[in-house]
Parts: structure tokens; C-alpha cells; sequence
């Protein structure tokens, strides 16, 4: 039954940074996703590039970017990893939402779930933000861990979460 221990905690009870000294170094990916729902004018004003505080997609992919690399400052547990990709992608899904893609890489000791997460969180707080003044009734939702590869506790696939 030690395997199935929550491992952020101590012997006892407190929270712990994992241990992962003797964990091998192997190549991990993962894949998180969000949705944001708007009205139909907000993603027509993203789509033509007219909102007053720019181009949103492009400030939205940095943002998805940098927090990546920042997640272990924001989520206390997480180690400081090595990223060697973080990529974003954006789709439009019918005429009220827009749903964000984060892919994120490394060679390393443990995986990068978390960074997947925290870019796609961020992306959609950023496309938020940029379009509020607009549409304050947005809604990010499905925030999920598409799947990931590498490390002890094998392959993961969300069941049902084809990309189109």
C-alpha cells in the first residue's frame, strides 16, 4: 500500500516537496487544455485582431509561456524544472468559445503536468483580461490534463479527448 500514499506529506502529516533524487532522468510530455466561452462579437473581435489592448492570442500565448516556466513560484510543491518546449494553440470551437492548447516538454525527474495546466490557466486569464471590458461574462472552464508521457507511472490518455 505504499505506493498509493499521498507523497506530499511526511511521516507526519505535513507537506513535503517530493523526493525525487532517485528518480531517473527520461523524456516527459504533457498536455493540458481550457475553454473560454464569450459572447459572438468578443471572438469576432479577437478573430479580426481588433481589440483595443491588442493582438489577444499573441499576448496570450507569452503569457502561457512565462507561466510555464514560473509554475513552481506559484504551486508551492513543484519542483523548478527544465523546460526545453512550451507551445500554445488556440481553436475556435462554433462561434462562442475559444479553447486553449499547452504543450509542454522537458528531460528530467519528474513530469509536467502542472506546467501544462498553469500555461493554459494563464493563456485563458490573459484572453479574460484583454477582453473584459467588452464581455465581463466570460467563462474559462474544462481546465484538464489531456494526457502525458514518460516517467514511473506510465502513459496517461483522457478518454474521449481526440483533438480536432
Amino acid at each position: 500500500m505504499e505506493e498509493n500514499r499521498l507523497t506530499h506529506f511526511n511521516e507526519q502529516g505535513r507537506a513535503q516537496m517530493v523526493d525525487v533524487t532517485q528518480k531517473d532522468v527520461t523524456k516527459r510530455i504533457a498536455t493540458a487544455t481550457a475553454r473560454i466561452e464569450m459572447e459572438e462579437e468578443t471572438l469576432s473581435l479577437i478573430r479580426q485582431g481588433k481589440m483595443k489592448k491588442g493582438d489577444v492570442l499573441a499576448v496570450a500565448q507569452v503569457a502561457g509561456i512565462m507561466a510555464a516556466k514560473k509554475t513552481s513560484d506559484l504551486i508551492p510543491m513543484c519542483h523548478p524544472l527544465p523546460l526545453t518546449k512550451v507551445d500554445l494553440s488556440f481553436e475556435e470551437e462554433g462561434q462562442r468559445a475559444l479553447v486553449v492548447y499547452a504543450t509542454v516538454a522537458t528531460t528530467y525527474k519528474t513530469g509536467v503536468e502542472m506546467e501544462a495546466l498553469t500555461a493554459v490557466t494563464a493563456a485563458a486569464l490573459t484572453v479574460y483580461d484583454m477582453c473584459k471590458a467588452v464581455d465581463k461574462g466570460m467563462t474559462i472552464q474544462n481546465v484538464c490534463l489531456l494526457d502525458k508521457t514518460g516517467g514511473k507511472s506510465g502513459d496517461y490518455h483522457r478518454e474521449g479527448s481526440e483533438r480536432r
